[in-house]
C-alpha cells in the first residue's frame, strides 16, 4: 500500500502553496500572478514563467469582459472542455469544417477559424493546440476580420508553434502567451479558467 494524499482540498491547497513558494512572480504585473500560478499548477513547471508573454492591461480587461459575458472561443474540444464554469464556442468538429478542410487543402483548425471569424469581435480567443489555428485566425484579422479583445496562445509542438506565438506577441493583438514550443490545451484553459475565477488562483 502507498501512502499518499487523498483529501481533494487539501491536495489543492497544497498544490497552489508550493506552486507559489517555487515560482518566482518579481517580473509580473500585479494582476497577472495569479494567472501565471494558474499555469504553474496546470503543468508542474514553474520556469514556464519566464516565457509567458503579456500585452499591457490585458488580464484586467479580459477578467471584465469575461465577466460581463463576453464570447469565449477555443480552437479544439480538449482546450473546450478544460474550461470550468462556461462554455466555448468550438467549430473544430463541426462537418462542414472538415469538408472545407479537405476542400482548401488546410487543417481542420484553421478551418474551424474560418468558419468563427464573424464572432472574433470582443472575444476572448484561447488557442492551446493548433499552430496552424493560430497563423489562421492573425491571417484573417489581418484581412479585415474584426479584432478579438484577447488572444491566449498556446499552441504546442515542434512545427509552428514557437512561430506562431511569435507572430502573435508581434501582432499587436492583446495577448497571452507563452513563448516556445510548450504548451497545449490544459494550459490555455488554465489560462481562460484563472481569468473566469481570479480570486481562486491570487497569490
Amino acid at each position: 500500500m502507498h501512502t499518499y494524499l487523498r483529501d481533494p482540498a487539501a491536495i489543492y491547497r497544497l498544490s497552489f502553496r508550493m506552486a507559489r513558494e517555487e515560482t518566482d512572480l518579481s517580473g509580473l504585473p500585479p494582476r497577472a500572478a495569479g494567472l501565471a500560478l494558474r499555469l504553474v499548477h496546470a503543468c508542474g513547471r514553474p520556469e514556464i514563467v519566464r516565457d509567458l508573454a503579456l500585452s499591457a492591461g490585458v488580464v484586467e480587461r479580459a477578467e471584465t469582459a469575461l465577466a460581463a459575458g463576453a464570447p469565449l472561443i477555443a480552437d479544439t474540444r480538449m482546450t473546450a472542455e478544460g474550461i470550468i464554469g462556461r462554455d466555448a464556442l468550438c467549430a473544430i468538429d463541426e462537418p462542414p469544417v472538415a469538408e472545407a478542410a479537405r476542400a482548401g487543402g488546410s487543417t481542420r483548425a484553421m478551418a474551424a477559424m474560418d468558419r468563427l471569424a464573424d464572432r472574433f469581435e470582443g472575444a476572448v480567443i484561447a488557442i492551446g493546440n493548433a499552430p496552424t489555428a493560430l497563423f489562421r485566425l492573425l491571417e484573417l484579422v489581418a484581412e479585415g476580420a474584426p479584432r478579438p479583445l484577447a488572444v491566449l496562445g498556446f499552441p504546442v509542438g515542434f512545427v509552428g508553434a514557437a512561430e506562431s506565438k511569435a507572430a502573435l506577441i508581434e501582432s499587436g493583438l492583446p495577448h497571452i502567451a507563452l513563448r516556445g514550443r510548450f504548451g497545449g490545451s490544459a494550459l490555455a484553459a488554465a489560462a481562460v479558467n484563472a481569468l473566469l475565477h481570479p480570486s481562486e488562483s491570487a497569490p
